[in-house]
């Protein structure tokens, strides 16, 4: 009896203490990552330098279209277009001469989807830009769209776009007619599901032999284990068999892909660099645009999937002390989780490594 008694006593001290150094670390990563200090009503498009200096000429229209479904799946799960991959290009398009319109499959007013976590000042501006809120809030039906009036379209992404644009035929005849006409045809993460089921003039599959990127298997499956039964394909397959070379980068870190005037990008972290990538297409210099300090965390990431850990702390060094950058801590962190989530401890300690070394030199 008393053995039993034993057992049980350092089973509840072991559990004990397990539930202290678990609280005890998750104090310790929550210290690593800093409160917002982003004052959401105050944050306007006309108070950020790169909107309202270094105005540049009218050059004219880029049709952004966002997906109009609000659930998927038997269980109604909310969807919608990601707010982040439509705010980020508009201004991108609007700092570089371009009005921008909003479109989407039925018209009206889409659900947006908001990760507080990701959102930045051109987010927030965006949510207080009233212009920009009555474009989403009256987006005009594909079917109505004058194609003749646009340089280029967008195709925001958001999981809602893999049950609207693949079958939708209006964004099939812009797509095939702006491709065919050297228009620039641009899409982000879920955005390239406009580009499925598109035929040339010629009979060929749009997407034959060219290199495109998308939101990944692996990025989707991490996060949607069922995924494979929840849409009606997982689109990295779909691209491949329909004959695109796909071009998959690190798991949700920023990667282009640049075929003549197909521009396509893996997901929301590759919406900056799209964007002005299609202004390039479109045959300007992109206007000087500061980097954001979540692009910078995505410099120190891909420096540490390429070179290591060890190169990853002198790129945070050089950013933070000599450069006087920010760097976005928290996505680092972000991706401690992803590393715990895949059951890959070495790099889980290498990302709280990194976060924990970008908290000594940068104040994000």
């Amino acid at each position: 009896m008393f053995k039993k008694y034993r057992i049980l006593k350092w089973i509840l001290i072991s559990i004990t203490c397990l539930i202290l150094i678990v609280v005890s670390f998750g104090v310790w990563f929550m210290s690593l990552i800093p409160s917002k200090e982003i004052n959401v009503e105050t944050t306007l498009a006309k108070n950020l330098p790169y909107l309202s200096e270094n105005i540049q000429p009218e050059r004219g229209k880029i049709l952004a279209v966002v997906t109009s479904v609000n659930t998927m799946g038997a269980e109604g799960k909310k969807t919608g277009y990601e707010l982040t991959e439509l705010s980020r290009a508009y201004y991108v398009f609007q700092a570089n001469g371009f009005e921008v319109d909003v479109a989407s499959p039925l018209g009206g007013k889409p659900r947006v989807i908001i990760d507080d976590d990701d959102m930045g000042v051109f987010d927030y501006a965006f949510l207080n830009d009233s212009i920009a809120q009555f474009k989403t809030s009256n987006t005009i039906p594909t079917k109505d769209v004058i194609a003749e009036d646009y340089e280029a379209v967008y195709f925001v992404g958001g999981k809602g776009a893999m049950f609207d644009f693949p079958e939708n035929k209006a964004i099939q005849s812009i797509v095939r007619n702006y491709y065919q006409s050297n228009k620039v045809v641009g899409a982000v993460c879920h955005g390239p599901a406009a580009l499925v089921n598109v035929t040339l003039d010629d009979g060929t599959p749009l997407l034959e032999n060219k290199m495109v990127s998308s939101f990944t298997n692996d990025e989707e499956l991490l996060l949607i284990p069922d995924a494979k039964s929840l849409f009606p394909f997982l689109l990295q397959d779909k691209l491949v068999s329909q004959g695109a070379r796909f071009n998959e980068g690190p798991m949700y870190l920023e990667k282009i892909s640049h075929h003549k005037n197909l521009i396509t990008g893996q997901n929301p972290w590759s919406t900056w660099s799209l964007a002005e990538t299609m202004i390039k297409q479109l045959g300007y210099t992109p206007k000087h645009r500061e980097i954001t300090a979540e692009e910078n965390a995505v410099k120190v990431l891909h420096v540490y999937e390429t070179e290591g850990t060890d190169k990853a702390k002198d790129m945070i060094k050089t950013m933070s002390v000599k450069e006087k950058k920010q760097i976005k801590r928290v996505l680092i962190a972000s991706h401690s989780i992803i590393a715990a989530m895949k059951g890959d401890i070495g790099r889980f300690f290498d990302m709280i490594g990194l976060t924990s070394y970008a908290k000594k030199h940068s104040s994000v």
